[in-house]
């Protein structure tokens, strides 16, 4: 090991290393790296933060946080632009669910698509339910300008309210009184990456346009502060970023009304208010008595008071904090436990035979042979990442999940 990788329980969080500091105890040399070629850019706000659930990333580290003045880093934000979560608790107390569960996961099936269509998923991509009218309109009507034929209103309405694959899932958890939530994770699908992917290649054309001597790692290629270029992307980022809100929303209510009608229950099935938080998102903030575009990879808003969603893995449930607005932090916190294995790792390493035996009392996707690449063992302990960010976050509810249902 070198000094610039940390092995668990290597040192107190946060540790200062060059121009990044982390709160996370689990890093490999790669990451560091990643990390410090963003932080080195010139533009780039010091120190960069990376979270407790940091780990290696396509375009910038997963986990980060990344303070940018007058410019911002499209594939730092990512392709799945404002990917997140959302969670609300219900009416139920899990005696009174836990017979009806495999129902409640068929139900699900039935009435949130996901999967991806190239995997031959009947279930995937096309939503045939009619999602709100208004909200879909404004979307439709608000779209920004991209060049691909496969953006267009068809996509952006046959997508929303839909999961996708991967690590998005809805699951029904309870907390330490046996309050049934349920918990719902997913991005801006389709038209948010077709907008990502564009704008991603725009600043990398520029980019080369301009330097002398190409950048270290192309991908952090960014967009100034004042060009059109920059306030075209903006717009368009601000509107992925609805967009996955509102579709979370849209998938929120159609699994409320499933577990009505499972539960032959006629009065609200929701109580309290519904958490929303982005994970992967940009916004402008104040910062070290600088404005500055903060974009959050993999993090979540922990400014003090604010709610927010952390989940585990498939098995290990998840937690609803508030935040402290931890200024060492950019006021952020992790978004979830954090791969520790690639999906081609965990394919190669891992075994159905263990995922099944740790999903024994979940119901969840038990018939599909598509999920070994989200198996427990291929995520970071999320006890330990929640124990690093203690200074970040106060956790106001442990969820254990009895249901998890993936596009797989």
């Amino acid at each position: 090991m070198t000094d610039m990788a940390m092995t668990p329980h290597d040192s107190q969080t946060p540790v200062e290393v060059g121009n990044v500091r982390t709160w996370a105890t689990d890093l490999d040399e790669k990451t560091m790296a990643q990390a410090h070629r963003t932080a080195n850019l010139p533009f780039v706000h010091k120190p960069l933060a990376l979270m407790a659930d940091a780990h290696l990333g396509m375009g910038a580290t997963i986990g980060s946080v990344v303070a940018t003045k007058g410019s911002i880093i499209p594939a730092a934000v990512g392709v799945d632009i404002g990917c997140g979560m959302v969670a609300q608790k219900t009416v139920f107390s899990r005696d009174q669910v836990d017979e009806y569960l495999r129902q409640i996961h068929a139900g699900i099936a039935r009435a949130v698509p996901s999967g991806q269509p190239k995997r031959g998923n009947r279930n995937a991509g096309s939503r045939t339910r009619s999602a709100d009218s208004k909200v879909l309109s404004r979307l439709v009507r608000t779209a920004p300008e991209v060049r691909s034929d496969k953006f267009n209103p068809k996509k952006i309405a046959a997508q929303f309210g839909t999961l996708g694959g991967g690590n998005h899932f809805v699951e029904l958890t309870v907390d330490e009184d046996d309050h049934v939530w349920i918990v719902l994770h997913s991005g801006s699908r389709g038209p948010g990456n077709l907008f990502a992917q564009e704008y991603i290649g725009r600043a990398r054309k520029m980019v080369r346009a301009v330097l002398e001597h190409p950048l270290e790692d192309p991908d952090l290629a960014h967009f100034v502060q004042g060009t059109a270029e920059f306030d075209s992307y903006i717009q368009g980022m601000l509107w992925a970023q609805d967009y996955a809100l509102e579709s979370r929303a849209q998938m929120m209510d159609e699994v409320l009304k499933v577990i009505a009608k499972v539960m032959d229950h006629r009065g609200f099935v929701h109580q309290g208010k519904k958490i929303q938080c982005h994970h992967n998102y940009a916004s402008f903030e104040h910062h070290d008595g600088v404005e500055m575009w903060v974009t959050r990879k993999g993090a979540i808003d922990a400014s003090e008071g604010a709610w927010g969603i952390i989940p585990g893995s498939m098995a290990t449930g998840s937690f609803i904090v508030s935040g402290l607005g931890s200024p060492a932090a950019y006021r952020s916190a992790s978004h979830g436990a954090g791969r520790r294995m690639s999906r081609t790792a965990a394919r190669k390493n891992l075994t159905e035979e263990s995922l099944d035996a740790v999903m024994a009392g979940i119901a969840w996707n038990e018939d599909s042979r598509g999920l070994l690449d989200e198996h427990p063992d291929a995520y970071k302990d999320i006890g330990e990442v929640m124990e690093n960010q203690k200074d970040l976050v106060m956790v106001e509810h442990r969820l254990e999940t009895i249901l998890n249902y993936k596009g797989a």
